[in-house]
């Protein structure tokens, strides 16, 4: 909920002019005491006391006062509904950015996850992309020899769906490139002038078998530390993936090493992924790590719940002095 609000004491408030209404309640204390001093003033002219009190019932005098005090409180509790208090409540934070990284080199190409790994990562990753918050900001990079950004952070899922789709296979796997241009993304994402940074998190998903680049993996890592950006990893495919390229056969293991070591430099977290379900489950866990805000909420209707608590003290408190209890 958005607007401005004003702090009186240690409750903020959309609308703290209302509580003017609360300059009454010292006005019907006053009236109270006066009224106290007027019954005693009274009361003086009965020089026969034990008469009245056969004649009158006792009635206690702190029973009197707690009514009094609860119906002023019961005051204070609507008068402060009406102002509109406000609460916090931890939402998804609005402004997050999500960097994930396609491995599109050639080793992607093995079918050990069927229907092959690129296939099953494409898709994986739109199922992922879809189950996030519609205002979270997402970027698409693609990793290989000349790791790059497919699509700068945006909201318009539709066009991060075409740019996946469009990824096609490349030479090369520069994990450190892919790195470094996932931090450039998230601090392209869109913001008011003087926020903070967004927080980002990188979802990298790759066989792990770096092949060089401008930038090392570790060293790519220690930055989105220094950023706190933390990076999880996904090590796809299998010890036993292979891939055929120019007439030769090539084992593709996961480096599950290092992927696990970029993943712990980052304060992320290393996970493993055998098949397509797999995948799926592991962005979904992704999801819920991207954290939460304190959003201002109002909270009207716990103060009503308040001012109804007061009522029914002070109503059983009036209630006792009027009947004859045995």
């Amino acid at each position: 909920m958005s607007g401005d609000t004003t702090r009186v004491l240690w409750v903020d408030f959309f609308n703290a002019e209302r509580l003017w209404a609360l300059l009454l309640i010292p006005l019907l204390v006053i009236a109270y005491i006066a009224l106290l001093q007027l019954k005693r003033n009274r009361g003086m002219r009965y020089t026969q006391t034990g008469i009245v009190g056969a004649v009158l019932p006792r009635q206690s005098q702190w029973r009197r006062h707690v009514s009094v005090a609860m119906t002023l409180c019961a005051l204070v509790a609507i008068t402060g509904a009406w102002a509109r208090p406000v609460g916090t409540e931890k939402v998804p934070r609005e402004r997050a950015t999500v960097v994930v990284v396609l491995d599109r080199s050639l080793s992607m190409q093995a079918t050990d996850v069927e229907p092959n790994r690129m296939d099953a990562s494409k898709q994986a990753a739109k199922d992922f992309i879809d189950q996030l918050p519609s205002q979270y900001n997402v970027s698409i990079v693609g990793l290989s020899g000349a790791s790059s950004v497919l699509a700068p952070p945006t909201t318009d899922r539709g066009m991060v769906d075409r740019v996946i789709d469009a990824m096609d296979l490349q030479d090369g796997t520069n994990i450190g490139d892919a790195i470094t241009a996932s931090l450039s993304a998230i601090a392209q994402a869109p913001g008011d002038e003087g926020d903070d940074p967004a927080p980002a998190i990188i979802v990298l998903l790759s066989d792990g078998q770096n092949t060089g680049g401008s930038t090392d993996p570790l060293t790519a890592a220690d930055q989105a530390k220094q950023q706190d950006v933390p990076i999880y990893t996904i090590a796809f495919g299998t010890l036993n993936g292979y891939v055929d390229v120019d007439g030769q056969r090539y084992n593709v293991a996961p480096d599950t090493e290092l992927l696990g070591q970029i993943a712990t430099a980052t304060g992320g977290q290393a996970l493993d992924a055998k098949s397509a379900s797999q995948l799926n489950d592991v962005y979904t866990h992704m999801q819920s790590e991207v954290g939460y805000e304190d959003v201002k909420k109002e909270v009207t209707a716990q103060w009503a719940l308040y001012a109804l608590a007061f009522a029914i003290v002070a109503a059983f408190g009036a209630v006792s002095m009027a009947a004859r209890w045995p």
